[in-house]
């Protein structure tokens, strides 16, 4: 990123919102200059009018500038070693079932939070867009295909769910109970257990659930 947008975004984050004028003041730069950079800035929603303020019953009214959440994202966090040492804190006083049974609780929390999570209506398809879209807004990035198994001469319908990326990484290799949430969680949201062929932990490029249907494609799921 441009060093002069790259300090534009530091300035708001370090005063909660500014004007072009506050901002030029920081920069030391014409007005001008800095709205060219605000411009392109708002273009990747990176930053937006919060509101406009005027000074006294006169003059022309000031644009002020703020973050949007997106840009909140560039800023360093620390929540991987946060969760390690969590993981390793919780690893540390409690036994070993009572971990399983604790990262068992988190996945079903975390199934309950999807959106149609109780409906019985919808064909494994359906079902299934609806999980990738879910595990999506959990930044999992991920997509689902519908394979076939043969089984004697028996066509079945498979399906495999892919999540591309973890946002345990660098957490995940050294505590596996994450990935045993992981693998919950996909059990709960299909509803049945899915058997995981592929994983980032193995330097594989994605994580894969085979989801095996029994009925066919369109008969509902029960839970």
């Amino acid at each position: 990123m441009h060093a002069v947008r790259k300090r534009i975004l530091e300035i708001l984050k370090e005063q909660g919102n500014a004007t072009v004028a506050e901002l030029a003041g920081e920069l030391g730069m014409a007005p001008v200059s800095v709205r060219h950079h605000l411009d392109i800035l708002q273009g990747d929603n990176l930053i937006c009018v919060d509101r406009v303020r005027r000074k006294g019953s006169v003059g022309r009214p000031q644009q002020v500038y703020a973050l949007t959440g997106e840009a909140n994202a560039l800023f360093p966090n620390d929540f991987a070693n946060l969760a390690a040492n969590l993981v390793q804190e919780l690893k540390r006083i409690l036994p070993p079932e009572e971990v399983e049974r604790t990262f068992e609780s988190i996945a079903h929390s975390m199934a309950q939070e999807m959106p149609g999570y109780e409906r019985t209506d919808l064909g494994m398809e359906e079902r299934l867009e609806q999980i990738a879209d879910y595990l999506n807004q959990r930044g999992y990035l991920a997509r689902w295909e519908r394979v076939d198994d043969d089984v004697q001469g028996d066509q079945r319908p498979a399906y495999l769910i892919h999540k591309h990326n973890c946002p345990y990484a660098g957490v995940s290799d050294e505590h596996p109970e994450l990935c045993m949430m992981d693998q919950a969680l996909i059990d709960e949201l299909v509803g049945g257990h899915c058997e995981r062929t592929q994983s980032m932990v193995g330097n594989q490029l994605c994580c894969t659930y085979r989801v095996a249907v029994t009925q066919p494609a369109e008969i509902v799921l029960a839970f």
